[in-house]
């Protein structure tokens, strides 16, 4: 007899399931975000949440309840620098920002990353180009071709 299964299945057995969430909740708190779908990121959420609220509590029991759902290293991360971070706050440690359709299958993307971000993760802004070349690159530099030796010609000797 089938069981009912509570949440979102994914087209996957139990066991790929929670591989596949163990995945994205370690790599949400190594990377401090994620690009993944949005029905992914509904399912994941949640669990996140209570993760954070069970770190918080910071002992022995708390590590327990995080090997099941965490990598080793990412519940050493989530324990020292995650949970700190949310000490004042009462819930809502993620968001997800929408990116769009994905090209391949239609499926709406999103960025999963916490709340408050770390100084170390903190997006920096790429340098704007220069109106002047760099020194040895001019407009010779760039129109100048390159010739394969297969495409060389050969020059053929004239008689004098």
């Amino acid at each position: 007899m089938k069981k009912s299964v509570y949440g979102r299945k994914f087209k996957r057995d139990v066991d790929e399931r929670k591989a596949l969430f163990k995945g994205l909740m370690s790599s949400l708190v190594l990377n401090e975000r994620i690009k993944t779908t949005e029905p992914k990121a509904k399912a994941i959420k949640g669990e996140v949440d209570k993760l954070v609220t069970k770190a918080k509590k910071d002992g022995i029991l708390a590590r327990k309840l995080l090997s099941s759902k965490l990598t080793p290293e990412a519940i050493d991360k989530m324990i020292n620098d995650v949970s700190k971070r949310f000490d004042k706050r009462q819930g809502g440690y993620t968001r997800t920002l929408r990116l769009g359709k994905r090209f391949g299958d239609d499926a709406t993307m999103v960025v999963m990353e916490w709340t408050e971000i770390s100084k170390a993760v903190a997006v920096v802004e790429p340098e704007k180009p220069s109106a002047k070349p760099a020194q040895g690159q001019g407009k010779k530099a760039s129109t100048a071709k390159k010739v394969s030796p297969r495409k060389r010609a050969v020059k053929k000797e004239t008689k004098k």
